[in-house]
């Protein structure tokens, strides 16, 4: 390659015999255009007879010099109208220097051949230039080049390497259908208005690096076979790269889009890296293929980050990332054991399909895995801390998500084949289960929490009703057979697209979902799902009647074994009314004492004794005056014998007596639903 020419500084000579018309003493220079060969001034300024002997003496293939000289757009129409070759009537060029040239007109090189090296080198176009169709077999030099118009690079083949560094395009910028065969490089490029690189073919390395797009970059459906950097590049309106494919690594580390960047249907055939990219509009990857790894380790979406349908088919880690809105993965495919590590207001896994084994670390986030295809174990866990950079030991910036709870909310599991899903430290008080297959296989470890039941459902009674974990679509359920505003107090609405379960429907859940909770030995937790069971099964009016009436009974005693406190009361209330009945009724005046008597029939025969307890005699009397403390005590010691199970001694009117027996039966039942209460609580 040959080294580039040295570029002459302002007010300085050029390296090169220049014209020097136009000079004064504020521009000692004057003009820079190169001598004509033979002459001693530029071709803009040598005399008529002079340019057009010059010109009549070119041939097609000739080789031209003309650094630094200003063109009309006449004057440069009429050197390439002497450069045309007969056979094809477009302008054939070989070595071509036009660095430092001036074009003050518009600038048509349109389907020329240059045959050798094109240098434009700080050139200025002050009009348009038009480059379509052109094709350089060497290499192509536009280094710092200035196009003030539109400048049309459309079809044009550069066989060579072609160098646009630090150029700047005031216009439209366009490159629809160029094939670069050899190393392209648009480092730190200015692109004013629209660039339009599309259908481009890059065979070998594209490097835009450090490249400013202040309007829309549009690359849909280019081809880069070799390596494309767009490391530090800026997007500051719409990028465009549809339909691309990139067959070696393409590198976007540190680029900043700040407007909507769309990579739609995009072949990342090997690593793609936005390692530290910076996404500031909605960014869009559906229907992408990553054959290889997809980077974006540090990147940060502030807006959402979609990536429907995408396919990752070797990709063994995506993230970590930060999204300050969401991530939609719906449809996408992971082929291969995955690690997902992401900061997002939202990540949607709507019918993504899992091959192999995959881990999602989230933080911040409400996920969705509704249809989604679990073929292998999935793990969904809440990472209590920030993700670390992969390159320093500083956290991730989660400023995007400021203010908001780190928690990890799962919404629904509607569709899924629970048997591989494993929940770890994840807020379920709005996860929707209905739709889920295998439910009793889910494990649930960790501090997962579920919604909860109003401790205050509608003020009808003053006292605040006992807590326990529920499924959102009990709360839906409530709500929506709510016959007052009051009785759907403090349950959750449901939303619209919520199912309208029966209660048969929920009390499935419930069993499957304790099934478990108690696989994972999770007792106290279960019992509670064990209670939301029994009352659905309870307010389901496709069961009996004589079924419900016993399991209203049970809830109203013991709730379903549950309510320690709840037996306790009936226990102390029904112990107290056997109290009362045995002072008032149960007891007789006196305890009985037994009488013997007997008759002797003759001296020195048997005496007969016979000794009788006369029944006890029922109190008579104002009842004030039945309850004495004596009475009070024995009355205890009866009732206290029956919740034991024991019989008392003790002489009882018939009264008493089934009154004893009745509180033999229902007291120690009564005693042990508490038992089996606490017992629910405590067991490991």
């Amino acid at each position: 390659m040959t080294s580039a020419a040295p570029e002459p500084p302002s007010k300085t000579p050029p390296s090169w015999q220049h014209c020097g018309q136009d000079a004064t003493s504020a521009d000692p220079v004057g003009c820079c255009g190169i001598h004509v060969p033979g002459h001693t001034a530029c071709l803009a300024h040598l005399a008529d007879t002079d340019r057009d002997s010059y010109l009549n003496d070119l041939s097609p293939g000739a080789d031209i010099d003309h650094r630094g000289t200003p063109f009309t757009e006449d004057l440069l129409h009429r050197l390439l109208t002497a450069l045309h070759d007969p056979t094809t009537s477009q302008a054939h060029i070989g070595t071509a220097r036009f660095d430092w040239a001036t074009f003050t007109g518009d600038a048509w090189f349109r389907r020329a051949t240059f045959t050798s090296e094109a240098w434009f080198d700080r050139a200025t176009f002050a009009s348009d230039a038009g480059f379509e169709g052109v094709t350089f077999t060497s290499n192509a030099w536009f280094r710092r080049v200035t196009f003030t118009g539109d400048a049309r690079f459309d079809r044009v083949t550069f066989t060579g390497d072609a160098r646009f560094d630090g150029a700047t395009f005031t216009g439209h910028a366009g490159f629809d259908g160029a094939t670069f065969t050899s190393n392209v490089s648009f480092g730190k490029v200015t692109f004013t208005s629209n660039a339009g690189f599309g259908g481009v073919t890059f065979t070998s390395d594209a490097v835009f690096n450090e490249a400013t797009f202040t309007s829309n970059a549009r690359f849909d459906r280019a081809t880069f076979t070799g390596d494309a950097r767009f490391d530090w590049a800026t997007f500051t309106s719409e990028a465009w790269f549809r339909r691309a494919t990139f067959t070696r690594d393409p590198r976007f580390d540190w680029a900043t889009f700040t407007g909507n960047a769309r990579f739609d249907e995009v072949t990342f055939t090997s690593d793609a890296r936005f390692d530290w990219a910076t996404f500031t509009g909605d960014v869009w990857f559906r229907r992408a293929t990553f054959t290889s790894d997809a980077r974006f380790n540090g990147a940060t979406f502030t807006s959402n980050a979609r990536f429907d349908r995408a396919r990752f088919e070797t990709t063994s880690r995506l993230g970590p990332l930060v999204c300050g809105e969401k991530v939609v993965l719906d449809g996408a495919v992971f082929d291969q054991p995955v690690t997902v590590e992401m900061a997002a207001r939202e990540v949607s896994c709507a019918r993504t399909r899992w091959a192999s084994t995959a881990t999602l670390h989230l933080r911040y986030a409400e996920v969705d895995l509704r249809d989604a295809v679990l073929e292998y174990p999935v793990l969904v866990a809440a990472r209590p801390d920030p993700f670390p950079s992969l390159y320093s030991r500083d956290p991730l910036s989660e400023a995007e998500l400021s203010g908001r709870e780190p928690g990890v909310r799962l919404m629904s599991v509607g569709g899924v084949d629970a048997a591989h899903l494993a929940l770890h430290t994840i807020d379920l008080s709005m996860c929707r289960f209905a739709g889920a297959i295998h439910l009793d296989q889910l494990r649930v470890d960790g501090w997962c929490t579920f919604a909860t039941t109003p401790t205050d459902q509608g003020r009808r009674f003053p006292w605040r009703w006992s807590r326990r974990n529920t499924v959102s679509e009990e709360h839906h359920w409530r709500v929506r057979t709510a016959r007052r505003p009051a009785r759907g107090h403090g349950w959750t609405t449901p939303p619209r697209d919520a199912p309208d379960l029966p209660p048969a429907a929920v009390a499935t859940l419930y069993r499957q979902i304790r099934k478990s909770l108690e696989d994972g030995k999770n007792e106290p937790d279960a019992a509670d799902f064990y209670y939301g069971e029994c009352e659905m099964r309870r307010h389901d009016t496709t069961r009996s009647q004589g079924e419900r009436a016993l399991l209203t009974a049970y809830w109203a005693l013991s709730g379903y074994g549950l309510r320690a406190t709840r037996a306790l009361v009936w226990l102390g209330a029904a112990m107290a009314a056997t109290v009362a009945v045995m002072v008032l009724w149960g007891l007789p005046v006196d305890d009985p004492k037994p009488t013997t008597t007997g008759r002797q029939a003759a001296v020195g025969q048997l005496v007969t004794l016979t000794t009788d307890t006369p029944d006890p005699v029922n109190p008579t009397g104002p009842l004030p005056d039945r309850a004495t403390s004596e009475r009070f005590e024995k009355a205890l010691r009866v009732v206290v014998n029956s919740v034991v199970f024991r019989s008392s001694g003790q002489d009882l009117t018939t009264i008493g007596t089934y009154t004893e027996m009745i509180s033999r039966l229902a007291e120690p039942v009564l005693l042990g639903l508490a038992v089996l209460a606490v017992r629910s609580r405590v067991r490991r």
